[in-house]
């Protein structure tokens, strides 16, 4: 049996993936997808991490953008990723994959304060810890949340699932000429403005040599891909 080329694992899943093609709210059908990937990789010993974004319920950037208070609009992000935390975590507990939701503002009612010791320990006993409400603070990204926590639990990887098959020069979904990269170094992202992540998370992750593998979630399967370091999607690192 072929041997996964990462032990511990971030993965980051859009709001917007989660949507599927309605654009907003969540595709049960793309959860349950999701969940049974997850559960593909949990089975080889894998620890899996999740940071789930908000766009498909609210974007804090776009309510600033109508002349919301950016702070506020930014905490109503945050509580979006919690509720895709929980719709989440209820999706891999009917596959019987045991699941901790941690969310950076606390509401002991719904989820556990995030707490990186308790986070790795989850982890090294085979649960799977799902990352919500962001840094905790307005102003940041769910990349950057990525970014931080992969560094904090020393992930090894942190593989960005999006609704495209990788980087591109140009959105492929508008520009059907789009050129896509297969390689490329952190620093290319930030200077090129690319669009993969955003500068801070970009610059989180070269710092602490963290790679990034940026795929397609609509492929079923690209999950398990991606953690046996099968070619697909694009290689950011050194």
């Amino acid at each position: 049996m072929n041997i996964p080329q990462y032990k511990r694992i971030v993965l980051k899943l859009s709001g917007e993936a989660l949507a599927g093609d309605n654009g907003y709210g969540i595709d049960h059908q793309v959860l349950a997808v999701i969940a049974n990937q997850i559960k593909e990789v949990v089975k080889l010993d894998v620890q899996v991490a999740v940071v789930v974004g908000g766009g498909n319920i609210w974007r804090g950037v776009a309510g600033s953008a109508r002349g919301m208070d950016r702070a506020t609009a930014d905490y109503m992000g945050m509580l979006a990723t919690v509720i895709n935390a929980l719709a989440l975590q209820d999706a891999l507990e009917s596959v019987d994959l045991p699941t901790r939701v941690q969310s950076a503002i606390e509401m002991r009612q719904v989820a556990e304060p995030y707490i990186r010791r308790r986070a790795i320990s989850h982890l090294e006993k085979g649960r799977v810890v799902i990352l919500a409400a962001g840094t905790g603070n307005p102003y940041f990204s769910t990349d950057t949340t990525a970014a931080l926590r992969a560094a904090e639990i020393e992930a090894q990887v942190i593989l960005m699932a999006k609704r495209v098959d990788g980087v591109y020069d140009s959105d492929p979904l508008i520009n059907p000429n789009a050129i896509k990269f297969k390689n490329l170094d952190y620093i290319d992202v930030i200077n090129k403005g690319l669009g993969v992540m955003d500068s801070t998370a970009a610059s989180l992750c070269m710092e602490n040599k963290i790679p990034l593998i940026v795929f397609s979630l609509m492929e079923n399967g690209n999950i398990l891909k991606a953690v046996m370091n099968e070619d697909i999607g694009t290689y950011v690192g050194r």
